[in-house]
């Protein structure tokens, strides 16, 4: 069967909504970000795979996730309580029969990604592809706050009073941070289909929880994640990628890369946080090369 879906029940319980597509003896599990978001923003990993039937991937909606079991219960919503469902993506594993696979994440996914990598069960992945993740949550603070001072200072005095006063929901507020966002977080105007509804199945007790109210204000428990002193873990093939346009600044995408073991980083020239959707070609040629350079070896 090409394509087949499947729920996965945790240890703890809850359960996790995971797809196959492709047959393909090369093998991708795709984390996505947000956090809170969910797998849908990654559906053009389907096309790619159809003109790559080599490749066979796994979508999969982390716990909290639009597919997967959304428990109202912000206790689960810490960076200790991610970093030990490690064991969620593990039990992702083998329920599909992973080994010798690649793991890739984006954003968030990319968090995961590199501490699933650093971890006992590293050494079931062949290579690493992280997508628009740096290796210190304090790094991205600084370039997306720095990022926005490129605004025009009116605009950026006023975001920052509706933030001390907690006025998030303020229609201005609202549209000056969705025109910085179509800057770094996605070009595309107006957004594809696939980003629209990821963002609309945001689960925000998870996104605020973690992050913050805003990709500005990273007030969650991930504000002092870090893994910079363990990436001297993660022995396998590695893929940085990032986009000059991107909320994730790309010298820190680069940094990052020659910081782990068996790195490598692309800049993709025309994409933001969603190069998967603005810088296409360019980004999934990336992927592509990589996995040739991985295969040949």
């Amino acid at each position: 069967m090409a394509n087949e879906s499947k729920i996965v029940t945790l240890k703890n319980g809850y359960h996790v909504w995971t797809r196959k597509e492709g047959h393909g003896p090369i093998k991708i599990l795709l984390l996505h970000g947000g956090p809170g978001m969910d797998h849908e923003y990654l559906e053009p990993f389907s096309d790619y795979i159809k003109i790559h039937p080599e490749i066979e991937i796994i979508y999969y909606d982390q716990l909290g996730s639009y597919f997967s079991d959304q428990p109202n219960d912000p206790k689960l919503w810490t960076i200790p309580r991610f970093i030990e469902e490690i064991e969620e993506i593990e039990e992702v594993r083998k329920a599909w029969n992973l080994d010798q696979f690649y793991l890739y994440g984006q954003s968030f996914g990319g968090l995961f990604a590199l501490e699933y990598a650093a971890s006992k069960y590293g050494k079931h992945v062949k290579a690493l592809i992280d997508s628009n993740m740096v290796d210190s949550y304090q790094d991205y603070a600084k370039y997306i706050n720095k990022y926005r001072e490129s605004m025009d200072p009116a605009d950026v005095s006023y975001m920052k009073k509706q933030e001390e006063q907690h006025n998030y929901n303020d229609p201005n507020y609202q549209e000056l941070l969705m025109k910085l966002y179509h800057r770094c977080i996605c070009r595309i105007s107006p957004w594809p289909d696939a980003v629209q509804r990821t963002f609309d199945h945001m689960n925000e007790q998870v996104y605020v929880t973690l992050q913050g109210p805003t990709e500005f204000n990273i007030t969650g428990s991930c504000k002092n994640w870090t893994i910079r002193d363990r990436l001297s873990k993660i022995t396998m093939p590695a893929l940085v990628l990032g986009g000059k346009y991107d909320s994730m600044n790309p010298a820190e995408i680069k940094a990052l890369a020659d910081r782990l073991p068996n790195g490598t980083a692309h800049i993709c020239p025309n994409g933001s946080h969603f190069s998967i959707f603005d810088d296409q070609e360019d980004y999934f040629n990336a992927i592509t090369s990589f996995i040739k350079t991985v295969e040949n070896k």
